[in-house]
């Protein structure tokens, strides 16, 4: 089990771009399983470490893989999509 230090040390180069398409397999996994919370929430730490890549390293990552992360889901989870809600606690009572 990881330790909260080897959390707080950064990422090598290889061990990043392993970690960006970890994530996206993750996200892509809560897609497939129609977990639309999880896959927003894995595909928002996925996009959080694929943006500090440079170019030579996104291209490392394989183009499926890039491609639904910045094309396929961004129709699903786009700015331009309505938030989801939280349910109340009275709506699940009934």
């Amino acid at each position: 089990m990881p330790t909260k230090k080897d959390k707080d040390t950064p990422l090598t180069q290889e061990a990043l771009i392993k970690e960006v398409c970890r994530r996206i397999r993750v996200a892509r996994s809560y897609w497939d399983a129609h977990n639309n919370a999880a896959c927003r929430h894995e595909r928002d730490r996925a996009l959080q470490l694929y943006d500090t890549l440079t170019p030579e390293q996104k291209d490392q990552i394989p183009q499926v893989l890039r491609v639904w992360l910045r094309y396929r889901s961004e129709k699903y989870f786009g700015a331009h999509r309505t938030p989801p809600k939280h349910k109340s606690k009275r709506s699940q009572k009934k």
